[in-house]
């Protein structure tokens, strides 16, 4: 008797025990902060506070290498993960001409140069997920593919970005695939792609120029183009060629007739667009195959059933309803729920030769 009476006195106490463990971990998780909610203020002057759910779906299963439309416009776009050599003269560029860009920052640059994000961001450019390590995307699993996005979120949200951040996405080296594209579309991020670079990247000791630069951006200017250049100089470097570029490009871009729209006008209805520069503008991207580029990707946005849009089994959230279930989305709620324990990840290759 007096051993059945210790054998229950143990189990009762180790109920009790497990039973109060359960509850320490129950209020510890519910204290753990996720990613911090940005709240849109009303009136703001920037082009992309809201984002029209069926416009960004429109966006996904694609690379959205040009904007497709017969109207004579172009986005101007930038990548930051080296430095921020250029920035100066290309943020003062951009605000002589009212040009409005894009800029496609690396969590790991976000966390090194806050000031530049919060200075990107009160300029009133947008701010775009260019992973947190500049990884190969293609070495990496979905899971660690997720890792970069969601760290390199984080980042960009610490620093700053605020409403200036919108649910576009990069891929480092833009090592595209259709698995890949999907994964980041799964996140709630449309992949946002260029029709070509101006390899300015590469420098003088790369055999680029001024003028060369110049060219492959003008080479190919047409309805939708996206153009890409960088904001730093790779391994240290001071010399920024797209910098001492751009006037010329900006320049020669509207002495061919065209002229430089927000890439968040994407991701509003044309009856919402109240910028007099991309009204009767019918904006549409997609993919521009280019040789030797993903060319498999779907023109249009696979059907998703049984499910409420941004709310697929790769986006992790606590609460019963999807948050992005409303017509009208904030762009920093595409993100407000996501939590992702796992810690930021690490750079994987030190490959820097190619394009980023």
């Amino acid at each position: 008797m007096e051993t059945r009476s210790l054998l229950a006195a143990r189990r009762l106490v180790s109920r009790s025990l497990l039973q109060m463990a359960i509850g320490l971990f129950t209020a510890l998780w519910v204290v753990v902060p996720g990613p911090p909610a940005v709240t849109v203020r009303a009136g703001s002057r920037c082009l992309a506070a809201t984002a029209d759910e069926e416009s960004l779906r429109a966006l996904f299963g694609s690379e959205n290498r040009v904007i497709h439309t017969s109207e004579r416009v172009a986005a101007v776009t930038f990548n930051a993960a080296w430095n921020d050599a250029g920035l100066d003269r290309v943020l003062g560029e951009l605000a002589r001409r009212h040009t409005p860009a894009t800029f496609f920052l690396t969590g790991d640059f976000a966390d090194r140069y806050p000031q530049v994000v919060k200075r990107i961001a009160a300029a009133g450019h947008g701010l775009g997920n260019h992973s947190y390590s500049h990884p190969y995307f293609n070495d990496l699993t979905a899971a660690g593919g997720r890792r970069e996005v969601w760290a390199a979120d984080r980042s960009l949200r610490a620093a700053g970005a605020g409403e200036a951040l919108t649910p576009f996405f990069r891929f480092p080296y833009s090592e595209t695939s259709p698995a890949q594209v999907r994964v980041v579309n799964g996140l709630g991020f449309a992949d946002v792609e260029f029709t070509t670079d101006t390899n300015g990247w590469k420098g003088t000791e790369g055999g680029m120029t001024v003028d060369r630069a110049v060219a492959r951006a003008l080479d190919a200017l047409r309805p939708g183009a996206i153009l890409q250049m960088h904001v730093g100089a790779p391994e240290g470097g001071t010399e920024v060629i797209d910098a001492q570029a751009l006037p010329q490009i900006l320049d020669a871009i509207t002495a061919r007739g065209y002229r430089v729209i927000d890439l968040r006008a994407l991701l509003t209805p044309p009856s919402t667009r109240d910028r007099p520069a991309d009204e009767g503008v019918a904006l549409r991207a997609g993919p521009a195959h280019l040789p030797g580029e993903f060319t498999n990707a779907p023109h249009r946005q696979p059907h998703v059933a049984g499910r409420q849009f941004g709310c697929g089994p790769d986006v992790a959230h606590e609460r019963g309803n999807c948050p992005l279930a409303s017509h009208q989305l904030a762009l920093a709620g595409l993100h407000e729920y996501w939590r992702d324990p796992s810690p930021s990840p690490t750079a994987t290759s030190s490959r820097s030769s190619r394009v980023t």
